[in-house]
């Protein structure tokens, strides 16, 4: 069964999730935004969201960590959360 461990930034606004994306692009470190801006509990650990397998994250989310290229930013993400930057850390198909 597929296995990924992703990490993310949760925002209100797709305006804000796309500055802190081009910050990141622009060498900011993901996990201190993420620490900085995230509204999401586990922004506080860098955005990291452990190991999860399909189906245990909500259908954008998963889309995005079962299909994206590994290592690279993507977002943002809409949810019914807000909006996400996800970056995928590893995946087993």
């Amino acid at each position: 069964m597929a296995r990924a461990s992703a990490r993310h930034i949760l925002v209100a606004a797709q305006a804000a999730c796309e500055d802190l994306k081009k910050k990141i692009e622009e060498g900011a470190d993901f996990a201190d935004i993420a620490r900085e801006h995230s509204t999401c509990p586990s922004g506080k650990q860098g955005g990291g969201l452990g190991q999860f397998g399909p189906g245990q994250m909500v259908k954008e989310f998963d889309d995005v960590v079962f299909s994206a290229e590994v290592g690279k930013v993507h977002g943002p993400v809409q949810t019914q959360f807000g909006y996400h930057l996800i970056e995928v850390t590893e995946r087993t198909d």
